[in-house]
């Protein structure tokens, strides 16, 4: 009888502290939440013919973390991609856990030689849904080949500078600007890339990764949640 008689009025006492509480858990649960960035984009991305822990999700991620970071990298990449195939998924692709996105595409659309004009298209189309989603992003770029002539060149290396200018986004101007940074062109791609000479090897991807960070940790510090 006696703990009937006190369990209404303790628990009224305490409801406030324990809803203080709740609120709390709750706060420090959303401050701690780490955020995540999608890197989305065709098989340079998804690491086209590498373990997983080779690839340039998995690297960058390591180095992110390794300086400090806090952050969550998702593997958004699909080999064979091209810019049409990154309009036609990018919905499914943005779930709500997204906070960023390292947007990786243009690679295939040169294998095909695409008009430039299409793939800029789809590349706005792909911005212009992130803007609207109000998600961070940073654009990484191509050099072209000259085997389709100095205006295909020119009009496409074109798309990822202007783009990145009219949404104000981060760029990153090539992707493979670390490696052929390292020394003469020919040399260093034979070091660097796999047999193919189109994609990165682990070596490959390590420059890259390593390049890159700086730039993502730029990307991290414009999304809405706290860093380390």
């Amino acid at each position: 009888m006696r703990t009937n008689l006190t369990y209404g009025p303790v628990t009224d006492f305490f409801k406030p502290v324990l809803m203080t509480i709740a609120m709390m858990s709750l706060t420090v649960g959303a401050l701690a939440k780490t955020p995540t960035i999608a890197v989305f984009g065709d098989s340079l991305a998804h690491g086209y013919n590498l373990y997983e822990e080779d690839g340039l999700v998995a690297q960058l991620e390591k180095w992110l973390i390794d300086h400090g970071e806090h952050v969550s990298l998702v593997n958004a990449g699909v080999s064979g991609d091209t810019t049409a195939g990154g309009v036609a998924r990018i919905n499914w692709t943005l779930t709500p856990d997204i906070d960023a996105v390292i947007v990786l595409f243009g690679g295939n659309d040169l294998l095909r030689g695409i008009y430039p004009e299409e793939s800029r298209r789809n590349m706005d189309r792909i911005l212009d849904e992130l803007t609207s989603r109000n998600l961070p992003t940073l654009l990484i770029g191509h050099e072209a080949p000259s085997n389709f002539g100095p205006e295909y060149k020119k009009d496409f290396e074109s798309i990822f500078p202007a783009l990145a200018e009219k949404y104000n986004v981060l760029l990153y101007p090539r992707f493979f600007a670390a490696i052929d940074a390292m020394g003469e062109r020919d040399k260093t791609r034979q070091l660097y890339l796999q047999e193919d000479q189109l994609h990165p090897n682990r070596d490959g991807v390590l420059l890259i990764a390593n390049d890159l960070g700086e730039h993502v940790r730029k990307l991290l510090r414009s999304t809405r949640l706290p860093k380390s």
